[in-house]
């Protein structure tokens, strides 16, 4: 839920943008007569960016109802009013522009830039920190829940990140080949994916383990039951994500894929005995890369 200051700066940046569109779209040459610059050649051009800048406003104006559920209104505005006085700063050193023109950037774009970063970080908190859905409907395609099917028998659950990414594949790959040795040992494997079951029995298909029993999580509640939570930037894009992702990719052979699911949900894996966690392996990072086998033994 978006704090009262966020919904008021947003309401505020609204009326503003509004009201500097009307001023300079009905009076195009103002800014330049006060600044001493040279009238331009086509007004209308300039009438122009005063509507942009007034539309921007009612987009403001209607986010400010909801700013952390209308985050990308907000971060089209932020780049604007970052990258608009860098713009003018480079033309102000070429002389190109007065510097006293920069006053417009400062009311336009910089008192702006900390409110709007501000609500844009409170919408990744808010994103990072959705629960999710009820994860007592999660069913496999057999219609069996978690708790039932590692009834009497242990069940190594591997949550998977999205079927685009190399180490959802790579996470898949390794279960192929060690599955006969985790089954040897009783242990039965499920998997937990956040697509639709279709799509998932084809996709596991390529791996022979479309016969495993598979939970179609789209609204992440059994991920939260078993506090998977989202990733933060540098378990999802550190260096060294990108690094082993690159060897997955290229050396090893798995690949990418378009994004299907959760791009930030964190996998992790479970041994579950009688709906009880026996032992838990949730990942560091993207990257991770757990012992299956070992996770079975215990």
């Amino acid at each position: 839920m978006a704090a009262k200051w966020m919904k008021r700066w947003l309401l505020a940046a609204g009326i503003y943008n509004i009201g500097w569109g009307l001023i300079f779209g009905f009076s195009p040459n103002l800014l330049f007569d006060w600044a001493a610059m040279e009238r331009p050649n086509y007004p209308e051009l300039w009438q122009c960016i005063a509507m942009i800048v007034g539309v921007y406003g009612v987009g403001y104006a209607a986010a400010s109802a909801d700013p952390v559920r209308h985050w990308p209104v907000v971060l089209v505005g932020f780049l604007g009013k970052l990258f608009g006085p860098i713009g003018f700063f480079q033309a102000a050193m070429l002389g190109r522009m007065p510097w006293k023109f920069g006053l417009v950037n400062v009311f336009n774009d910089l008192i702006w830039l900390v409110p709007f970063y501000l609500i844009l970080r409170g919408a990744w908190r808010a994103y990072l920190a959705d629960p999710g859905s009820d994860a007592s409907d999660v069913r496999d395609q057999d219609g069996k829940t978690i708790d039932l099917l590692s009834k009497d028998q242990p069940v190594l659950l591997v949550f998977l990140r999205h079927f685009g990414c190399t180490f959802c594949r790579e996470a898949l790959a390794d279960l192929r080949v060690q599955r006969s040795r985790i089954e040897a040992a009783g242990v039965r494997i499920a998997l937990v994916h956040m697509s639709p079951d279709a799509e998932a029995a084809a996709f596991f298909a390529r791996y022979a383990l479309d016969d495993v029993p598979r939970f179609s999580d789209r609204g992440r509640g059994l991920y939260r039951r078993f506090e998977l939570r989202r990733g933060a930037w540098r378990q999802l894009f550190g260096w060294p994500v990108w690094l082993r992702g690159a060897r997955a990719v290229f050396a090893d052979g798995h690949g990418l894929g378009a994004l299907a699911g959760d791009g930030f949900q964190m996998p992790g894996a479970f041994l579950v005995l009688n709906g009880k966690i026996v032992t838990a392996y949730r990942h560091e990072s993207a990257a991770s890369r757990p012992d299956y086998c070992k996770l079975a033994a215990v």
